[in-house]
C-alpha cells in the first residue's frame, strides 16, 4: 500500500501541493495525534495511502488525496477537553470539516461525505462514496501502522517529514 517512488510522489504532490504548505495544515505539526505521529504525519500518510488506493481502482484519486489530508483538519489539541464539547471521536470530524471548508471553500458533497464519515463505524455517518470507504479504509490502516511503530520506518514518513 505504500509503495513510493518519485513518480507517485510527484502525482500525489500535483493533488495535495496547494494545501501542504498552508499555515492551517502545517500547523496540524504541532498537534498529537496517535503515539509517536502528530495530525500533520497522520493525515499525510492517510492522504498518500488514499491517493495511491483511489488510483489503482481507478477512483477519484484527487479527492481521495485531498480529503485525506483535511480528514483531521480539526486544529485543537484533543487532549483540552476544553477546546471540544464532547468525545473526540464524534466531535473532530464536524470541525475538520468546518476548517477544511474555511481553507478551501465550498467542498461537493462527496468531499463533505469523505471527511464527515471517516471514524464509520464508530460515528453515525457512513461513507456513500467509493472515494470515502478508501479514505476511511487508508485512516483505519494507517492508525494501526502507527501504533505499531510502522510509521516511524516509512518512507512516505521520510518524503512528508524531509
Amino acid at each position: 500500500m505504500t509503495v513510493i517512488n518519485d513518480v507517485n510522489w510527484r502525482c500525489f504532490l500535483d493533488c495535495v501541493g496547494d494545501l501542504l504548505f498552508t499555515p492551517e495544515v502545517q500547523s496540524m505539526r504541532n498537534i498529537p495525534h496517535h503515539p509517536g505521529t502528530t495530525c500533520y504525519e497522520h493525515s499525510v500518510f492517510v492522504a498518500y495511502a488514499a491517493f495511491r488506493m483511489a488510483r489503482r481502482w481507478n477512483l477519484d484519486y484527487m479527492a481521495a488525496a485531498r480529503c485525506g489530508l483535511l480528514h483531521d483538519l480539526y486544529l485543537y489539541d484533543p487532549r483540552d477537553k476544553s477546546a471540544h464539547p464532547g468525545n473526540q471521536c464524534f466531535d473532530h470530524p464536524v470541525f475538520a470539516l468546518r476548517n477544511a471548508e474555511a481553507l478551501c471553500g465550498r467542498l461537493t458533497e462527496k468531499e463533505r461525505n469523505i471527511i464527515i464519515s471517516h471514524m464509520w463505524p464508530l460515528a453515525k455517518r457512513r461513507p456513500r462514496s467509493a472515494e470515502a470507504a478508501v479514505v476511511n479504509l487508508a485512516d483505519k490502516a494507517c492508525a494501526t501502522a502507527e501504533v505499531l511503530g510502522y510509521w516511524r520506518r516509512s518512507r512516505v514518513r521520510e518524503k512528508a517529514m524531509g
